[in-house]
């Protein structure tokens, strides 16, 4: 398995004089037969781009459209100049792609806005306890007529860092319901249908508050 074109990429650098590793993130623009070009990686906690160097060692990270996560090594082998650079990575051998089995997806803790639709005709509006590529979970009032493996259709609101908004629509799966307080359950879904562009939207939200949880 290897990451296709436009597909988020999450890379682990060598820190300078022992420091943390530093983690980035980027797109896959472009692959031929040898190399995987990326866009200039940026530095989420400092936002600022990441210089990459000729024969750089990186450790890099993907999610395909089921959840899994997807890690393998490579270098930087050089540069291409085009309307916008890029970085050519060293492309793996399908072999040297590993997966982590030990979760599929970040998920976090963070309360947004999730529109919901049940049926043809019951709309309501809910707030997400946590998110991640994978699924979600939200309360909402129990007056809702909402069972295990019902199918909701449901459109999440994310704010990322600078104050960009964007939108993201999926399926999502009911696969649990715990009453939580008088008049309201927890309602916890998986991803039954979300598009790769989706997704990609969800798991870069997701990267951008564990960044912040940690400054916390």
């Amino acid at each position: 398995m290897l990451p296709k074109i436009n597909q988020m990429m999450y890379i682990q650098a060598e820190a300078e004089n022992g420091g943390e590793a530093v983690t980035l993130r980027s797109r896959v623009a472009d692959i031929d037969d040898r190399n995987i070009y990326i866009e200039i990686p940026l530095n989420e906690k400092t936002r600022k781009l990441y210089r990459t160097q000729q024969g750089e060692r990186l450790e890099l990270y993907f999610f395909t459209h089921d959840g899994v996560k997807h890690l393998f090594s490579s270098f930087v082998s050089g540069f291409r100049k085009e309307a916008v650079s890029l970085v050519a990575i060293r492309k793996p051998d399908p072999e040297e792609v590993t997966k982590d089995q030990r979760r599929s997806y970040l998920r976090v803790e963070t309360n947004l806005e999730i529109a919901v639709k049940l049926g043809d005709k019951l709309r309501f509006v809910a707030v997400t306890e946590d998110i991640g590529g994978g699924g979600a979970s939200f309360l909402c009032e129990r007056k809702w007529p909402i069972e295990p493996n019902v199918v909701l259709t449901c459109w999440l609101l994310l704010s990322y860092r600078g104050g960009s908004l964007a939108h993201a629509k999926f399926e999502g799966e009911v696969v649990r319901i715990i009453p939580v307080e008088p008049d309201k359950h927890l309602v916890m879904m998986r991803f039954a249908e979300i598009s790769d562009s989706d997704q990609q939207k969800v798991i870069r939200y997701c990267f951008e508050r564990q960044l912040d949880q940690r400054k916390d």
